[in-house]
């Protein structure tokens, strides 16, 4: 891989949908017709190459970000199957930071969904060029432009359709070609079978013929000789065209739209073609790291199993090579690489070397975590790391005989550093350790995991709310700390002022003081001390978030002042400035989207209002109406079995976090 015509033969893609899309069967499909696999795995049946875990078996739905590498038309393809649940976001989150393009699969019906959206935004956070897939074209109610207009009018975005569908439902057989302006045609299920190039029906001509002039426009658009070939009315080169589409992908002019039906087998060759055609190669994308000099990857999952640790990479630049001795750059320690592995989901292929634009497997790492940076020497620059979105959900976990107790403090320290959304905390009142996440199917994943992976039987409470608690004026105090038993003593003066910060802005630490009235070697312990501090706010013992401490004075003594005393100093000034800083307390508020039957509309918005829900608004999806609402996560517990009930069980909802807000009085009272 070290010529820049390897790069061209290389894709590092991600597939992300919402949960139910058929992302899962879509993967399986190009693994089929790649070669990969020679039989083709269903979700229903539970023997899925990319679904290998047998929670995702059993569950029938993806956990884990998965890896594979597969070949088609002379091109690798590393492939990175991510989950379309809301409470595995982190994986789709650190997936799109290392991939180069993606296709996202759409529900023919359903057309644009939440996490669809909430995925497409982190897409847009990392640039990474798209296709867009509608799938299930072969089902009741699905309809291909209602897609395309909601991809337009939900996501910002020009959709470009490449295809367009012949039938519709269960006649759905096949798709217009725009580029070629032919029909290809699948007259059987049969994975095996290739399909029939046709003429257009006649029923369809006018509408491809007007689709295919808005693509000839956007990519004439591009390319100052198609667009004089276009206005004289001149006959486009095929390949011509491909090439002015292939740059507006990457620059996201336009993201191109194909169609099709996976389960059934049709429209995934076109799909795979479109992979090769329009999506980069490693230093394509915008914003590409330069694929020449030293060594630079990035860590961007771990995995634990009998045999160690693997660390997933992106190279970015140099050469990995097996027994090299690299620099975490983000920790300034070595590191030494045992074993290189290229993944194909559950197998691995070993390697002598990765080199830039390889996705790949790390054996031997010790102190790597996920958004760390390797580099050829320890002061090399960071590369950007990996955002890890809040947990909303806690619940305390213990091991039921006390001679687990080991047992669960390893495997829970396994799973924090598996999946960094996850954290660990004890309760400062009660001392129960605490368990958090993303939402409460993911916390059910995690203590599945520590029955089964670690053999620990654990006792788990009931899911809680995870508040926060902020500051809502100012404060400033002055603190000094003085403790003189024999022996040397600690002493510690200092002053504090605080400020609260937006929503959102987490903690902010600054330095004012001048003339060396505190010793500069005495600053981080006032800051680590302000951390640990914030771990438990003052109010309601709740992490204290969203507000700036600026260490304004202080006075250190000769002998007796210490890192340790000016820690200490500082974490109970932060309690004793927050109590008078109007502290309160901050609870998640859930953006919360419900498909409902007209006819329950009205008793659907009714409940939700009684959970103190704002319905945000109401559109039409197919026979079907979307009620969309910000509701305190504190009121949804056991909101599917009510829903269920309003509408003879046939609404559903989703939701995930939208913002944390100023709870009440009453439930600041009973959060404290």
């Amino acid at each position: 891989m070290n010529s820049n015509n390897t790069l061209r033969n290389l894709r590092n893609i991600g597939v992300i949908a919402h949960v139910d899309a058929g992302k899962t069967t879509t993967t399986e499909r190009i693994l089929f017709y790649t070669g990969e696999n020679h039989r083709i795995g269903d979700v229903n049946d539970g023997n899925t190459a990319m679904d290998f875990d047998p929670q995702e078996r059993a569950r029938g739905i993806t956990i884990h970000s998965v890896a594979t590498t597969v070949h088609w038309q002379g091109t690798q393809i590393n492939l990175i199957d991510t989950p379309g649940h809301i409470d595995f976001n982190l994986e789709v989150r650190r997936s799109l930071r290392v991939l180069d393009g993606a296709v996202v699969v759409f529900d023919g019906v359903a057309g644009v969904e939440p996490q669809t959206e909430t995925n497409w935004r982190l897409a847009d956070e990392y640039r990474v060029p798209r296709l867009a897939f509608v799938n299930k074209l072969d089902r009741t109610g699905a309809d291909f432009h209602r897609v395309v207009a909601s991809l337009e009018d939900r996501l910002g975005v020009r959709a470009l359709p490449l295809q367009l569908p012949i039938g519709a439902e269960a006649e759905f057989r096949g798709v217009v070609d725009l580029l070629t302006m032919q029909a290809l045609v699948w007259d059987r299920d049969d994975a095996k079978v290739p399909p029939r190039v046709a003429a257009i029906p006649p029923e369809l001509l006018p509408a491809a013929q007007a689709a295919r002039a808005r693509l000839l426009e956007a990519a004439a658009e591009l390319d100052d000789a198609l667009l004089d070939a276009w206005l004289r009315g001149a006959e486009l080169p095929v390949d011509a065209l491909r090439a002015a589409l292939r740059r507006g992908t990457i620059a996201g002019a336009f993201v191109p739209v194909l169609a099709g039906s996976a389960f059934r087998n049709r429209g995934v060759e076109p799909l795979l073609d479109a992979v090769v055609a329009y999506l980069p190669a490693p230093g394509e994308a915008p914003g590409a790291a330069a694929s020449e000099g030293p060594l630079s990857a990035l860590a961007f999952k771990l995995t634990a199993d009998d045999h160690g640790a693997m660390v997933f990479v992106r190279v970015y630049s140099g050469t990995l090579k097996r027994g090299d001795t690299v620099f975490n750059a983000s920790t300034g320690k070595p590191e030494r690489v045992a074993r290189l592995y290229e993944i194909h989901a559950d197998r691995r292929v070993e390697r002598d070397a990765l080199v830039a634009g390889d996705i790949a497997g790390v054996v031997g790492l010790k102190d790597v975590l996920t958004g760390h940076t390797l580099a050829a020497t320890k002061d090399a620059p960071v590369l950007e790391s990996i955002a890890v979105p809040a947990a909303v959900i806690d619940v305390a976990i213990e091991p039921r005989q006390q001679a687990d107790a080991a047992a669960l403090a390893k495997g829970l320290g396994v799973l924090v550093r598996e999946d960094p959304s996850l954290r660990l905390r004890q309760d400062a009142d009660s001392g129960q350790t605490l368990l958090s996440g993303m939402g409460e199917l993911q916390l059910e994943v995690a203590v599945e995991k520590l029955r089964s992976r670690f053999g620990v039987d654990v006792a788990v409470g009931r899911p809680q709310v995870a508040y926060r608690e902020t500051i809502t004026a100012p404060a400033e105090v002055r603190h000094v700390h003085r403790k003189q038993s024999g022996g040397p003593g600690q002493f510690a003066e200092l002053t504090l002022r605080i400020a609260p910060l937006p929503r959102g802005e987490g903690f902010r630490f600054s330095n004012t003081v001048v003339g060396g009235a505190i010793p500069r070697e005495f600053i981080p312990a006032v800051e680590a001390g302000l951390r640990q501090a914030a771990q438990a706010g003052p109010f309601a013992g709740h992490p204290l978030v969203d507000f700036e401490a600026v260490l304004v004075d202080g006075s250190a003594h000769v002998r007796d002042s210490s890192a340790l005393a000016f820690e200490l100093a500082a974490a109970h000034a932060l309690r004793e400035a927050a109590l008078k800083a109007a502290p309160a307390v901050l609870e998640p508020v859930m953006a919360v989207e419900v498909v409902t039957p007209a006819e329950s509309v009205g008793d659907v918005i009714g409940d939700l209002l009684r959970r103190r829900g704002q319905v945000q608004g109401q559109d039409a999806r197919g026979n079907a109406v979307v009620v969309t609402a910000h509701v305190p996560l504190a009121r949804m517990f056991g909101y599917i079995g009510q829903l269920r009930a309003l509408s003879s069980g046939r609404a559903q909802f989703t939701m995930q976090l939208s913002h944390y807000a100023e709870a009440p009085a009453t439930s600041a009272t009973l959060a404290a």
